[in-house]
């Protein structure tokens, strides 16, 4: 094999892309700075019950795993950067009133998570601890939207979901951990005649309301539709309760409501959102509440956040246009030399051309161009 092939669905950013990936990561690290998030970067490697303890079964195959040649431990390399932060808020800051925190760095995935999705993710997401009243959720949703706002994508779609209502309506079963996993899968995939198959053991009204579920998408007037053929059940109450308040107060956006989206790693405990946009074949972004994550390293407290793929968003959004800069001839003369350091350091981007260069295309717009004028160096709109 030629050693310039790369893994499967792993690949080289060349710099048109490298450039647009970069000035959005600075974007969306600055959006979230604006509402008061402080940055943190985890490392890419820890111990494997670190990085799974609580995260259910899909984190554990989506992980790469090696043997650490100092300690003989496992360790593992992460595919989702949650669990870490869940990690820092609990036992490196351990703060007691409410922290946000925000991080944009790669993930490694054992499998593309999507038809034709790199292996190699870049992550940007945002967390609140600390609260546990629905102004966090609406807090984390109104900063996804910004974020996409930020990267010039409009007419956003927020689809809303809660893992509560599930969750009431399995209390009472007891089907084995794998049972329960396919129920949701057939539920995420509104497969109505797997779905029966699985719970056809099942009280008749938990499996009419399952079956029902497949059924509650579409705009906020599911929310009506759900409290009449779902079972009087608290939990559902509050869950639709829940996503009601949130429905009223999105702004610029169109909502929908899918009751059956189960989508995502095990640690969603209540409501969850995907945001889709124009031009993305998938979401976007997704969220939620997780509110046990921090429990597996000691400091059960709420939580929620959401999170996206740089890479995937860049290939949503239109190509950015060029940085505009400075074409200089290349010289040895001091006066040239500071001429050009002095442009720099006022933040223009100078571009020397080098002899025998001078028509060769490059990732910068030269709109202006460094000349020597009656002895001084002066710049000129080309």
């Amino acid at each position: 094999m030629s050693a310039w092939v790369l893994p499967d669905r792993i690949a080289d950013v060349l710099p048109s892309e490298a450039r647009h990936i970069e000035e959005l990561r600075r974007d969306l690290l600055d959006t979230a700075r604006r509402y008061g998030y402080e940055l943190v970067m985890p490392p890419m490697l820890e111990h494997l019950e670190s990085l799974l303890t609580g995260t259910g079964k899909a984190l554990d195959l989506q992980t790469f795993k090696l043997v650490d040649q100092l300690s003989g431990r496992m360790l593992g390399l992460r595919a989702d950067s949650t669990p870490q932060v869940a990690r820092i808020d609990a036992h490196l800051l351990n703060r007691r009133g409410v922290t946000r925190l925000c991080y944009c760095g790669p993930v490694l995935h054992t499998r593309p998570d999507k038809p034709h999705a790199t292996r190699e993710p870049l992550q940007f997401g945002a967390e609140i601890y600390g609260h546990g009243g629905l102004e966090a959720d609406l807090e984390i949703l109104l900063l996804a939207l910004d974020c996409l706002r930020a990267a010039h994508l409009s007419e956003p779609i927020v689809d809303l979901a809660d893992v509560r209502i599930v969750d009431a309506l399995l209390a009472d079963v007891r089907g084995s951990p794998s049972q329960v996993q396919e129920i949701h899968d057939a539920l995420a995939a509104k497969d109505a005649s797997a779905l029966a198959t699985l719970t056809r053991g099942f009280a008749t009204q938990t499996r009419e309301a399952l079956r029902a579920l497949v059924d509650l998408y579409g705009d906020a007037r599911v929310l009506t539709r759900a409290r009449s053929v779902l079972p009087a059940n608290p939990g559902i109450a509050i869950a639709l309760d829940n996503l009601q308040w949130l429905v009223e107060r999105i702004p610029h956006a169109t909502v929908s409501i899918d009751l059956a989206d189960l989508r995502g790693y095990a640690y969603y405990s209540g409501a969850r959102f995907s945001l889709f946009a124009q031009g993305a074949a998938d979401a976007v972004a997704r969220g939620g509440r997780y509110d046990a994550v921090g429990a597996a390293f000691g400091r059960d407290r709420p939580a929620v956040g959401f999170s996206l793929d740089v890479k995937a968003l860049v290939a949503a959004v239109p190509p950015r246009p060029l940085h505009a800069a400075i074409r200089a001839p290349w010289s040895e003369s001091d006066a040239a030399r500071k001429a050009i350091a002095q442009l720099r350091a006022k933040g223009h981007t100078v571009v020397c051309v080098l002899p025998g260069h001078d028509n060769e295309g490059d990732e910068f717009q030269c709109d202006r161009e460094l000349l020597q004028v009656a002895g001084q160096w002066v710049v000129k709109a080309i």
